[in-house]
């Protein structure tokens, strides 16, 4: 017959190892960096210089389509906390007119 000093380990490696949960990190949307945005020179980069150094945007609107959005969505699994950038791009005559900054 078990006695209640034999349960206390099991119950407290149980109750250690339940806390010890993985959570994975969540990306959505187009990952880039800084270095690519800062390459796109408004007057001089085309639509697919930008798709090159993008990727195809997350939003290619067809009633807007001198517009392009690109999302980028972070959450790290381990501390929770959050990133999130987005860039419209608008094309004239398929090279760039200009890059807007989109606070979240």
């Amino acid at each position: 017959m078990l006695q209640p000093k034999h349960l206390i380990l099991p119950v407290l490696l149980a109750l250690l190892l339940s806390g010890c949960v993985y959570k994975q990190d969540i990306r959505q949307g187009n990952q880039f960096d800084e270095e690519s945005i800062a390459q796109i020179e408004p007057g001089e980069t085309t639509r697919n210089q930008v798709r090159f150094l993008l990727g195809t945007p997350i939003i290619a609107d067809p009633f807007h389509a001198n517009r392009w959005d690109y999302v980028y969505f972070y959450k790290s699994g381990k501390t929770g906390k959050t990133q999130q950038r987005r860039y419209e791009i608008y094309f004239s005559d398929d090279v760039v007119e200009r890059i807007v900054e989109v606070e979240p």
